[in-house]
């Protein structure tokens, strides 16, 4: 039991603390548009996503600087 306690601990140090695996980079600053208020984030390999209070997506470039689409979610009641 000891042996593979010891095992266990081996294999979380190895995963959690080796190699750098290319952790995503944020943007200083994200300027959102006028009146808009962000309520969830996200991002994938060459986006950042960002939710609206007024039920929107907004994809921005990597750098935070282009918007690059507005989605707009409609609710049904």
């Amino acid at each position: 039991m000891v042996v593979g306690l010891i095992v266990i601990i081996g294999l979380f140090v190895t995963r959690f603390w080796g190699e750098d695996r290319g952790a995503l980079s944020l943007p200083d600053s994200l300027t959102l548009p006028e009146g808009t208020r962000a309520t969830a984030f996200t991002q994938g390999p060459d986006w950042i996503a960002i939710v609206t209070e007024d039920n929107r997506i907004l994809i921005y470039d990597r750098t935070g600087s282009t918007l690059r689409q507005t989605v707009t979610i409609e609710t049904q009641n």
